[in-house]
């Protein structure tokens, strides 16, 4: 099973995706950290990614590759996390044909109705409740 965790800024949301899949599933899935800088890519990188790579070539590249797709709300918004996110990321993120899950964060300024945005921590238990059913039914 191979697994995208994309971010940008720190690689906080990214970080604690890695972990919290770590934690879970251990060395049994792939985990790809793409980072939109090197900040990002590294905090990944150091909590476990098996591989990483930054920059918006790396991303367009592996973004049809994987089975899989984490990550901010904002790795399908063009310009987001401050610009980091060109329209080019954005695009190959959400035609991809891999299952997306994201994470909502308030600092990509997008509200969705009905919703709101836990804590990260809950957030990203929110987010492996749906990786759990998406590893069983892609396991099937």
């Amino acid at each position: 099973m191979d697994i995208a965790i994309i971010d940008g800024q720190g690689g906080g949301v990214g970080r604690a995706l890695v972990t919290a899949i770590r934690k879970e599933w251990g060395d049994s899935v792939h985990l790809l950290a793409l980072g939109t800088n090197a900040t990002a890519t590294a905090a990944m990188l150091r909590a476990g990614a098996d591989e990483g790579a930054t920059g918006e070539n790396p991303i367009l590249f592996n973004a049809g590759k994987v089975d899989i797709i984490l990550g901010p709300i904002g790795i399908i918004l063009a310009n987001a996390l401050l610009g980091e996110l060109t329209p080019r990321i954005a695009c190959a993120v959400a035609e991809s044909p891999a299952q997306k899950i994201l994470v909502p964060v308030n600092r990509c300024h997008v509200i969705i109705a009905g919703l709101i945005p836990p804590p990260l921590p809950e957030a990203i238990d929110q987010a492996m409740a749906c990786l759990r059913q998406m590893i069983a039914a892609l396991d099937k």
